[in-house]
């Protein structure tokens, strides 16, 4: 605006002293007159220029080969759709930047300002945070309490319990226990036999993740236990880690659909 009003090189000068809509780094560091000066964080903003000739949304839409990957590797085998990291201090990195991080297609790596079982817990809490098939799911038997459950659910933050015949996996699936069994349960010594749900809505050892969506979408249930033919539970499937997948297409995770974190 100020050329077209036919402004003169001092306008155009002041303008610049002034800050306008910013230094290029050459007229930063060259147009000064002083010899000698310095900069600090609060004397500068740095601001991104322009890409040109950068595919617009509206090219992605129509040609998706024009996109950029960014994905790359940030070791041998490890390879993540947004090469970014945050930082292993103790003010920036446990779990709750991790799971963000790694749901974004990043990678948090835990500090280790903390015992070797907290750093421990640190990646349980996130690897356990969003799962395709759960492989190693929190098992109790039914002689076990509503009290166990509340410490399983404070350990690690969900209350869809399996119980099997031993309260291990790999056992025989006898029931389920759910917040809706349990929440209203006043004594907490009351065994699990006597409110577990024992109507079960399973899904065969084998099954993809794309059918167990729709076998939990046609039931209803939050929760789809995947038993091998001797009905010995092998795995746990939830509904909410499901809707999470469609959620974050791009996060980290490793081959067992399982959040990636260092």
């Amino acid at each position: 605006e100020r050329s077209k009003m036919g402004s003169n090189s001092a306008d155009t000068d002041d303008d610049e002293i002034l800050g306008g809509d910013g230094y290029s780094l050459q007229q930063l560091f060259s147009k000064r007159n002083t010899s000698c000066f310095a900069y600090t964080y609060d004397d500068i903003i740095i601001l991104p220029g322009h890409i040109y000739n950068f595919p617009s949304a509206k090219v992605f839409e129509f040609n998706p080969s024009m996109t950029i990957p960014l994905d790359n590797y940030i070791s041998r085998n490890v390879k993540i759709k947004v090469p970014l990291l945050s930082s292993p201090m103790d003010t920036v990195t446990e779990h709750e930047m991790a799971i963000g991080m790694a749901l974004q297609g990043a990678i948090g790596i835990i500090h280790y300002n903390m015992t070797i079982e907290e750093q421990a817990n640190e990646v349980r809490l996130t690897k356990k945070y969003k799962n395709g098939f759960i492989t190693d799911p929190a098992c109790l038997s039914p002689e076990d309490t509503v009290a166990a459950v509340d410490q399983l659910k404070a350990k690690h933050g969900y209350s869809g319990i399996p119980i099997t015949a031993n309260g291990k996996i790999g056992s025989l699936l006898v029931g389920i226990v759910t917040s809706r069994d349990v929440d209203f349960v006043s004594d907490r010594s009351v065994k699990l036999k006597d409110v577990m749900t024992t109507d079960l809505f399973t899904a065969p050892e084998g099954v993809s993740l794309s059918e167990a969506n729709e076998m939990m979408r046609q039931s209803k249930k939050g929760k789809l236990p995947v038993v091998n033919p001797a009905g010995e539970i092998v795995a746990l499937i939830s509904r909410t880690d499901i809707k999470k997948s469609m959620e974050f297409p791009d996060a980290s995770k490793d081959k067992n659909k399982q959040l990636l974190v260092g």
